[in-house]
């Protein structure tokens, strides 16, 4: 039922050949261009604008073990404990210690984090330390992608290909060589080969209802590594951002953690603090308990949550989080002295493409790093401000891996040909609007076996539905996209018979010693179970 390709192309469609290609345009993929040799001929494709990505809108910050009361060491522990002993602690290890270097070179690089009597540090949910360094108050991803762009678009060997999607790879057996595009600006198909291929295409909040993502995040990148035989895993892992501001929008913007880390409270509709009801930590307790905690707060309330940032101060406030405040105010609420309504909203995959600890796949020459990526960093539940960090990291560990690789020979163009062109856009953007609604009530915060097999069975409707069928546009590769990853969260989630981290399922309340494993698919195959701290499960035949 599911195709190899989506959309129609042939050798006729074929534009150039690059050394390497970059499909994605945050922290993961413009750091990659970064790094990227000088004599290597390089293309970075962007779907949107280079700016459309969630490291753009990330406001929190980067956490790194630089205070010097901090280290690597705590950092880890931390890691692990958020991650409900669910981490790949390999991985861990390796992102707490060369993430001091990577963020050592974005200084470098001209990247203008605040400053109090040196780096400014911030607490948030999860961290024992004030590990947290950010930019322009809450505006980290801003300055982070800000100061890459100049840097890219500078380098003569990199080619800036915006508006394109990626719509499939080309493989020849178990290699990847090129990638089949979408110039959605002049509506056409193009085909560029390459000897290695880098995705950096981030994550996939659009398959929910209420999202903090960007538009562009819908997953591009996990269901087309699979198509083309790729191994992705832990799909049932999805963490859900307390906090959200709730006011109808299809991207919810997003009250940083770092206010809690600051001094706000959470307070239910009756001005109660309710968070040490539910975890020592109060507000600061890792996201999947915050998150579920509202969740229940407002069932039990029937009415909405609030964040009191009064605590803070009016001063402080305005100078630590400009940015929260302007947006609040075009809302009509001043968070200096009004109470901010919030909501959890779709934030962060924690599942993704399996690679190894230098960005590899299961396929030679086809590397992923970043939100697409799941390397077993964030276990079951991401620790705040770690996710810039792992992007950093094996932005660079990929092109180390690169310099020491085989590169894809050429290989002919197939044809490809879709049997039917008979779907009509307003079809499609209805089915965007079924899955998004679907997932959001059956496979959120809180799931059970009938919602989820509910769930599966409206999926797999509108799969049929749509299969060998076509339409030449941005949104169609887009739910194609959404409904292959849905499909796979919900069969992983249905497997999954405990609750651990953002998991939670409610007729298994409990975590279990053995699902300490990872749930893994690849293209026509069973499903693969693999053993925490045994990954990758392509190197040790899982």
């Amino acid at each position: 039922m599911i195709e190899r390709f989506i959309l129609p192309f042939s050798e006729k469609d074929f534009e150039k050949e690059y050394d390497l290609i970059i499909v994605g345009s945050g922290i993961a993929g413009l750091i990659s261009a970064y790094y990227a040799p000088e004599n290597f001929k390089i293309a970075l494709f962007s779907k949107d604008r280079l700016e459309e990505s969630n490291t753009y809108y990330a406001q929190g910050g980067i956490a790194v073990a630089l205070n010097p009361e901090d280290s690597p060491e705590l950092h880890y522990k931390d890691t692990l404990s958020a991650g409900a002993d669910f981490n790949e602690e390999k991985i861990v290890k390796i992102v707490v210690q060369e993430g001091i270097e990577r963020v050592k070179d974005l200084i470098k690089l001209g990247v203008n984090f605040d400053k109090i009597d040196g780096l400014a540090f911030t607490k948030e949910a999860a961290h024992s330390k004030r590990r947290i360094i950010h930019a322009q108050g809450d505006a980290t991803g801003y300055e982070v992608a800000r100061t890459l762009i100049n840097v890219v678009k500078d380098r003569k060997n990199t080619n800036i290909y915006e508006h394109y999607v990626l719509i499939d790879l080309l493989t020849y057996e178990d290699e990847v060589y090129g990638g089949v595009f979408f110039d959605t600006k002049e509506r056409k198909i193009r085909i560029f080969t390459s000897k290695y291929i880098i995705l950096a295409t981030g994550g996939a909040g659009q398959l929910y209802l209420h999202t903090t993502n960007p538009l562009t995040a819908t997953g591009d990148g996990i269901a087309i590594a699979f198509r083309a035989g790729a191994r992705i895993m832990d799909l049932e892992f999805f963490q859900f951002h307390p906090t959200s501001l709730d006011v109808a929008s299809p991207q919810r913007f997003l009250i940083s953690e770092a206010v809690r880390g600051e001094g706000a409270y959470l307070l239910n509709a009756f001005g109660e603090r309710f968070m040490l009801n539910y975890h020592p930590l109060a507000e600061l307790a890792p996201r999947d308990v915050v998150t579920r905690a509202i969740f229940f707060e407002m069932l039990e309330t029937q009415d909405r949550i609030y964040l009191d940032l009064r605590p803070i101060g009016e001063k402080k406030i305005k100078e630590r989080f400009p940015n929260i405040y302007k947006k609040c105010m075009e809302h009509g609420i001043d968070i200096t002295k009004e109470l901010v309504p919030v909501s959890p909203a779709a934030h962060y995959f924690m599942g993704g493409i399996e690679t190894d600890e230098y960005g590899r796949t299961n396929l030679k020459n086809l590397y992923a790093c970043g939100e697409t990526a799941c390397t077993g960093l964030h276990g079951a539940n991401r620790l705040a401000s770690n996710s810039l960090l792992e992007g950093l990291v094996f932005g660079k560990r990929c092109i180390d891996a690169i310099l020491n690789e085989d590169p894809a020979k050429n290989h002919s163009i197939p044809k490809h040909q879709n049997n039917l062109l008979n779907i009509s856009l307003n079809e499609v953007n209805q089915g965007i609007k079924i899955l998004k609604k679907i997932l959001w009530d059956k496979v959120g915060i809180i799931r059970n076996e009938t919602e989820l097999k509910d769930a599966e069975n409206i999926i797999d409707n509108l799969i049929e539905k749509l299969h060998n069928s076509f339409i030449l546009d941005r949104s169609f590769v887009e739910l194609k996209n959404m409904l292959l990853i849905s499909k796979f969260m919900i069969n992983s989630a249905l497997i999954r018979k405990e609750s651990r981290g953002a998991h939670f399922r409610i007729d298994y309340p409990k975590s279990k010693e053995e699902w300490k494993k990872h749930i893994i698919w690849e293209r026509e195959k069973e499903v693969i179970f693999c053993e925490v701290n045994s990954l990758p499960s392509f190197k040790k035949n899982c």
